[in-house]
């Protein structure tokens, strides 16, 4: 094969802005109790950065896999990662995009948000405001989330952090 025939990666369009997608309008008093959860780890647990809940969230020994890389279990390691990112994005704002149920298991679609003010990835604080999406999935096992796997668009973010 030569490098003629090797093939490239396509070119492509510009990605929209990511930040002109409007979150979801959700009344948490009409959510089923799994997506109502869901919510709450979001709009009351992410964006205070209060793990105060994580324990009305979680069971104790649950996985969380999270969009920026780690794979954590437990209370304390899932508390610390709350604390870094949320130390490194002033007014870090979590915006549900959609939300499914089917199941035991919650999928969302999420715009995770923040002012870079503490060195994120090597980055120093820059103070620009930064977004990322994220794709998490919540198996739920009785009333509570026993793993928590996140997909997260960690290059567009990285890329963003570094923008001139």
């Amino acid at each position: 094969m030569t490098a003629r025939d090797e093939p490239t990666m396509p070119v492509g369009r510009p990605a929209p802005d990511g930040m002109s997608e409007p979150a979801l309008a959700l009344d948490p008093l009409t959510l089923s109790p799994r997506k109502r959860l869901v919510w709450s780890f979001y709009k009351e647990m992410w964006d205070h950065a209060d793990t105060r809940l994580v324990p009305s969230i979680f069971h104790p020994n649950f996985t969380f896999r999270g969009s920026l890389g780690p794979v954590l279990v437990g209370y304390q390691e899932f508390s610390a990662y709350v604390a870094w990112v949320t130390s490194c994005l002033d007014r870090y704002t979590s915006d549900i995009l959609a939300i499914a149920e089917d199941g035991d298991t919650v999928a969302a679609k999420l715009r995770f948000h923040g002012f870079h003010h503490r060195e994120m990835f090597g980055v120093a604080p820059t103070g620009r405001h930064v977004w990322w999406h994220g794709a998490p999935i919540f198996t739920f096992e009785g009333d509570k989330v026993r793993d928590l796997w996140v997909l997260g668009d960690i290059h567009g973010l990285q890329s963003r952090l570094r923008a001139v």
